[in-house]
This record gives C-alpha cells, structure tokens and sequence, in this order.
C-alpha cells in the first residue's frame, strides 16, 4: 500500500460544544502536522473572523482559540491511500471513529462537515438521521472556488448553536 496517510488524533476536550470534521490533511497540513496547514485553507481565518479574534499563525494559539471558544476538530477519515491532496483520489479508506468520540464528548451539540466528502462518509458512518445535527458547511480548501465571504456567511450557523 503507497502513498498510505493518516489523520491526526482530535482537537476535542470536556468543554467541546461543536464538533468540525474535514475529510483528511492534505500534504501541506501532513508535512506541518496540522490541521489545516496549507496557507490558503481558509479554515483558520474563518475562525478568527467567526470569533473576532486577532489573526495569528502560531499552531497553538490557534489550538487554544478553539478550545476558548468550545469548537472540536477531526476529520471522518483515520487512514487511506491518496496522491496529492484531492479527496477524489482517496482510495480504500477506513474511518475514524466518529460515533465512539462522540459517546465520550455526550456535550456535543452539532457536527460541521468541511466540505462535500467529509458529508457524504458521516451520513455513511452515522446514518441520515442522527440524533444529532448534522450540516455540511463550504470547503474551506483554496479549490472549492467560492468566495470567502459566502463561505463565511455560511460557516456562520455555527455561531447558532454555541450558548
């Protein structure tokens, strides 16, 4: 098995309220050991923009505004193999697993999915109607082409559903 990658553990603690889940890294974020590593993933800045907090590059801050703000960070993917960075060349993927996490973090409220692929393996993993919500947001890859402000806009519902 070449080009065999895995995900990092989660971003999670007993005050995570929201719980993110992209697809898998890409190489940018594999070779910097975190997530969302490519610099022009937009994930980090529609954080900041979400919260109104100060823009920083630094990987702990970043961690720390997360858990300041009770958002949890996974993605649906533990292990597969893939060229490049594109979900359309996954193949012969294994899941993390999601429903597990979730039994141990019961604060969870929703689930936000990066994108498209992250969506569709949830609904596989967890079912159509599970007991939680579940919302597919933009991707915040530079190749999902819409702007950043309609992303913003529609990361925002996250927003409704923090106390």
């Amino acid at each position: 098995m070449q080009n065999r990658i895995s995900s990092f553990p989660p971003l999670i603690d007993d005050q995570s309220e929201i719980l993110i889940l992209g697809s898998i890294p890409g190489v940018k974020s594999l070779e910097k050991q975190q997530y969302y590593g490519h610099p022009q993933n937009k994930f980090w800045t529609i954080i900041f923009h979400l919260f109104n907090e100060e823009f920083t590059e630094d990987y702990n801050k970043r961690k720390k505004i997360l858990k300041k703000h009770h958002l949890a960070v996974w993605d649906v993917i533990d292990s597969c193999e893939r060229k490049g960075s594109l979900d359309s060349e996954i193949k012969n993927e294994e899941a993390n697993r999601i429903d597990e996490l979730l039994e141990e973090h019961a604060h969870i409220k929703a689930i936000f999915c990066n994108g498209g692929k992250s969506y569709k393996n949830l609904q596989k993993l967890l079912g159509k109607n599970y007991k939680l919500p579940i919302i597919q947001l933009p991707s915040t890859s530079p190749l999902h082409t819409v702007s950043f402000d309609s992303k913003l806009q529609e990361w925002r519902k996250i927003l409704e559903f923090l106390a």
